[in-house]
């Protein structure tokens, strides 16, 4: 590979990317902007999850996140476990490309990633107790009782190991995010004493990164932990982790971003007081804007599963005016009081292209948004 790419998103360079935009002759609405720390964000971004093993998926998506970074999304979301290490890879592709051809600077794109889950290498090999004993046992990255459920580590040495991975998959010296992935998995194993005393030791490991400039900022991407009702085993309480950072951080600690779950059919984010803010119960959305952290959302139309067949009352409420129940799906998310971006997996330029017409299309009103929340079960 060539030398890495240098640089992280920046207020003037992302600043810069909107107005390159507007340039370019592609309309943009003020709602599609976020600002985090300074800077602009999309409202959509591309996530890399879905897809197969090969260099047929690598291809597309590669196509697809040049024609993302052209229509006005400028968040890239990965992990090193997606695709056994080929989402990260073809993401650091599809950024080279478009820096070399003109479309943006590093510095216009907000770059997420994560870390946690033992990740393949290319492909799933075919003797996976050899692979996982050969690639990090023997080496000292991991010990044995560090490893969770066969697959997931919070170990510093292993972060470290899978942070410089990433950075060397991606192609870059920085990330601007970087996530602890899914850390609720530990705590089907350990205590939560225990779970918080190795998320504070992961925390101590990612600022030094942080201060060693690999990294911009970390936080917590999961699929259930804060989803789970107050009490739940494997619930994750925002405030407290916040409260970790801190600890070790100081009031400039760097953890300011989470990833969840959230779209119409799951609604906790918004819907569920699980989390308390200010002395109040409160839905995580509400915790994480009173705690300055940026909410990222994930599952946005459910692997697709929203993309289709809503129902008519559901399609007027939403937007009868939106071509398809993709785009009406994605509207709901967007639209979500204190929700950042909505990530969508999309790994063909057609889909690019239809779930980006929104950039050009206000938000829903807040309250048209809540009035839906009060009408999902279990709001």
């Amino acid at each position: 590979m060539s030398e890495r790419v240098r640089g992280e998103a920046t207020a003037e360079g992302t600043a810069a990317f909107r107005r390159k935009l507007a340039e370019r002759a592609v309309a943009s609405h003020d709602g599609h902007w976020r600002a985090w720390r300074g800077r602009t964000l999309s409202s959509l971004g591309l996530g890399t999850y879905l897809g197969t093993d090969d260099d047929a998926a690598d291809a597309l998506y590669r196509e697809a996140i040049g024609r993302a970074l052209a229509l006005g999304l400028n968040v890239l979301d990965s992990a090193i476990n997606y695709r056994s290490q080929r989402s990260e890879r073809t993401v650091g592709a599809a950024l080279r490309d478009a820096i070399a051809a003109g479309l943006v600077a590093r510095e216009e794109v907000v770059l997420t990633t994560k870390g946690g889950f033992l990740p393949f290498d290319g492909q799933r090999p075919r003797n996976l107790h050899a692979y996982v004993e050969e690639t990090y046992f023997k080496p000292g990255i991991l010990k044995r009782e560090e490893l969770v459920e066969g697959c997931h580590s919070l170990a510093p040495r292993y972060l470290a190991d899978q942070l410089e991975r990433s950075l060397r998959n991606l192609g870059v010296e920085r990330v601007d995010v970087y996530y602890l992935h899914n850390p609720e998995t530990q705590l089907g194993a350990v205590e939560r004493g225990e779970f918080l005393a190795r998320m504070r030791a992961a925390f101590e490991l990612l600022e030094q990164a942080r201060a060693d400039g690999k990294l911009g900022a970390y936080g917590a991407a999961t699929w259930s932990g804060f989803r789970q009702p107050d009490g739940a085993d494997d619930r994750l309480d925002l405030a407290e982790l916040v409260g970790l950072a801190r600890e070790v951080g100081g009031a400039d600690h760097g953890f300011r971003m989470v990833q969840l779950p959230h779209n119409l059919a799951m609604p906790e984010a918004a819907a569920s007081k699980n989390q308390r803010a200010r002395g109040q119960a409160a839905s995580l959305l509400e915790a994480a804007e009173a705690e300055g952290v940026h909410v990222m959302t994930s599952g946005s139309i459910l692997q697709g599963k929203l993309a289709q067949r809503l129902p008519d009352d559901l399609r007027a409420q939403l937007g009868a005016e939106l071509a398809t129940d993709a785009q009406r799906a994605l509207q709901f998310v967007r639209s979500t009081p204190d929700v950042g971006t909505a990530l969508v997996g999309m790994k063909r330029v057609a889909h690019v292209e239809e779930n980006a017409a929104l950039v050009g299309v206000a938000p829903l009103a807040g309250e048209v948004v809540r009035a839906l929340l009060q009408a999902e079960p279990g709001a």
